[in-house]
């Protein structure tokens, strides 16, 4: 799959699970270096919020719009993932007063998982995935350029409905 960067394409390292398929489990630490896995967060819809680089303007919007909606729907998981360290996360947070889990893909392994490493530039596409309580997915919104923000009202709603 390919998607674009300030208008250039790039491809996406790998293949993206559909929705109706099982979204693969994954293992990353939190910014407390507890391991956050897909399949403990089972029992809540869980929107995965993927965002290239969390100190650029579109990351923190994103970020800090599910940062709120996280602190008045507490029938969702809400996660962000990121291959940024967790020195630059917890800085980024603190800065920004957020509190929602902050996931660092360091080793590539949910970016594999997922297909959505981007090798030119070692980042993560921006996307949206809400998945159910059984670990389905239900909605997934890769942006198509890396630098608009995504849809949050679709990627509420489907959460919302499964609640």
């Amino acid at each position: 799959m390919n998607v674009t960067l300030k208008g250039q394409e790039v491809e996406l390292k790998g293949t993206q699970p559909k929705i109706g398929e099982k979204a693969p489990d994954f293992n990353m630490l939190d910014l407390s270096d507890e391991v956050v896995t897909l399949s403990g967060l089972k029992g809540k819809p869980v929107i995965i919020s993927v965002v290239p680089d969390i100190d650029t303007g579109i990351c923190a919007l994103q970020t800090t719009r599910f940062n709120h909606e996280a602190a008045d729907v507490t029938d969702i998981n809400f996660v962000t993932v990121s291959n940024n360290t967790k020195e630059e996360l917890a800085n980024w947070c603190s800065a920004k007063g957020v509190d929602m889990t902050m996931l660092r893909d360091e080793d590539g392994k949910f970016g594999e998982a997922y297909g959505l490493l981007i090798p030119e530039i070692n980042r993560l596409a921006r996307t949206i995935i809400v998945v159910d309580q059984d670990g389905v997915i239900n909605y997934m919104e890769i942006v198509p350029e890396v630098s608009s923000e995504p849809n949050y009202g679709v990627a509420l709603k489907a959460a919302k409905e499964l609640i």
